[in-house]
């Protein structure tokens, strides 16, 4: 992976503050809809190790974030069954760059604008490591599941 200065985004001022450093990230040319998948091949790294960040919103207009293998997709109805909401969908990237202070395809977990509440499917935690993105289109970075606890999330299964 390229070593030369990466970017100082609220993802990685937040790791900071908690004492996490990725152990490798990359920097590459963005595509529009190339997802995780561009990823996994700008990293050469199997899909399931590259996790999505998306931004749901409920039925009363609020927001809560899924982290998801990028070889997988949620299950938006057994996510809205585990936190007691009667619909999820995705939130639009207008909505969700108004919570998350990130763009569309941008989004990373840490360092959010507004605080809310995040979700991580269970089989992240059995990676030895995974890439997600470091809060810049084209920017992932390298970290071991156990760095996701500075999230205080709630693990489900979620992947369909």
């Amino acid at each position: 992976m390229a070593k030369d200065k990466f970017p100082v985004t609220p993802a990685i001022r937040f790791l900071r503050s908690a004492n996490i450093t990725p152990l490798d990230y990359c920097l590459y040319q963005y595509e529009e809809k190339g997802g995780a998948k561009q990823a996994a091949e700008v990293l050469k790294e199997d899909l399931h190790k590259v996790v999505k960040t998306i931004v749901f919103i409920d039925e009363c207009k609020k927001g809560l974030v899924a982290l998801m293998n990028g070889d997988c997709e949620v299950s938006s109805r057994n996510l809205a069954r585990i936190t007691g909401r009667k619909s999820l969908e995705p939130a639009s990237a207008n909505q969700a760059n108004k919570w998350t202070g990130y763009l569309f395809g941008g989004t990373s977990p840490f360092g959010l604008k507004t605080a809310l509440p995040i979700f991580v499917e269970k089989n992240i935690l059995d990676l030895e490591y995974f890439w997600i993105n470091g809060g810049k289109q084209g920017f992932q970075i390298k970290l071991v599941p156990e760095n996701l606890t500075v999230l205080n999330p709630e693990i489900v299964s979620i992947a369909v």
